[in-house]
């Protein structure tokens, strides 16, 4: 049975058991990455950026005799965001190749033609059988990162404190946990839109307003995932020169998410990128003593991070590509195999 599902109403047994159906798919597919838990399970489903909507739907075996709902085999969600609705599939491995997974896609995929959007897509890990999948449906690759791990047990701290100071006269390193203040929005923002006109992939976009950045900041609090910032900061007219972002989820508080690591273009060859990302890792050991990696994706073009990353020591793990299709299209090819 399919049905259109709310996170926000489900009950905790419906969110246990999508949290076993995405830990069965987690260790069939990545089986090197730590297990979720249900913790703050509930909001990360539910909350979303103003204006922005997320759609669920569910499937579930049928309910046993004496009533008790049935495990839940399956979900999809898209998030429908600027010009695009974004997916994300999890199907039970127990039940694949049966015809689920087109299933849900297809559900999906209705109310975003429905909702008149002209293009879907889904952002797919390597060396899984998503790969095939979403290519047997014709979604096109579109733009490739790869991932890389750190792995903080293997980490020469006395070499990252040398890292942390290592970067030129004229600027200072400021640890902000929860977020930069408010006093440094706007020039954080600045920052960030250095990247604005850089293909960094369209499913999960950056924020470059100073508003949207509070509300980006708010929405990962609401959704159980706590924000560390690090700053570089131009002595002379106080401006944010480089910044890096980790985020540490309660669903898995044991990997922290890397995000933006941004260098303006005028500072650039001073060291910030290697100070900062050091000055961040050192501080992670004491705020969140739980960690023992953080995981990072860099576009394969982007060498000067790569190489960054390499001296830290993250190691490269697998591909995540980012895969889209005219919604008309993906209906058209979904129902004629109906």
């Amino acid at each position: 049975m399919v049905r259109e599902w709310d996170p926000r109403t489900a009950s905790s047994a419906e969110i246990a058991s999508l949290l076993d159906t995405l830990n069965a798919v987690l260790a069939a597919d990545l089986p090197q990455d730590p297990p979720w838990r249900e913790s703050s399970l509930r909001e990360y489903l539910a909350e979303v950026m103003p204006g922005e909507r997320r759609i669920s739907w569910i499937a579930q075996e049928d309910p046993d005799a004496d009533g008790t709902p049935g495990a839940i085999l399956g979900q999809v969600h898209v998030l429908l965001l600027g010009n695009i609705g974004v997916l994300e599939v999890l199907v039970h491995p127990t039940v694949r190749r049966s015809g689920l997974g087109r299933d849900l896609v297809l559900r999906a995929a209705r109310r975003v033609y429905q909702e008149g959007f002209e293009s879907i897509g889904v952002e797919v890990v390597g060396d899984t059988p998503a790969v095939a999948f979403y290519e047997s449906l014709g979604f096109g690759r579109e733009y490739v990162e790869t991932r890389s791990v750190l792995d903080l047990s293997g980490v020469d701290w006395a070499e990252l404190a040398e890292m942390s100071i290592g970067l030129g006269a004229g600027y200072r390193v400021e640890f902000h946990p929860g977020g930069p203040p408010d006093e440094l929005i706007e020039a954080y923002a600045r920052a960030k839109a250095e990247i604005r006109d850089i293909e960094d992939g369209e499913l999960r976009p950056s924020s470059y307003d100073p508003q949207r950045l509070r509300d980006s900041l708010d929405c990962l609090h609401r959704r159980g995932m706590k924000p560390y910032i690090v700053l570089a900061l131009h002595e002379q007219t106080g401006e944010v020169a480089g910044l890096t972002e980790v985020v540490v989820p309660a669903q898995h508080p044991t990997r922290a998410d890397q995000y933006d690591t941004i260098v303006v273009q005028d500072h650039r060859g001073y060291g910030i990128d290697r100070a900062i990302k050091a000055r961040m890792l050192l501080e992670l050991r004491s705020a969140e003593p739980q960690l023992t990696e953080v995981q990072t994706w860099n576009a394969q073009a982007n060498e000067a991070m790569l190489k960054v990353n390499a001296e830290l020591g993250y190691r490269t793990d697998r591909d995540w590509c980012e895969y889209s299709i005219d919604v008309a299209e993906l209906v058209h090819r979904l129902d004629a195999t109906r």
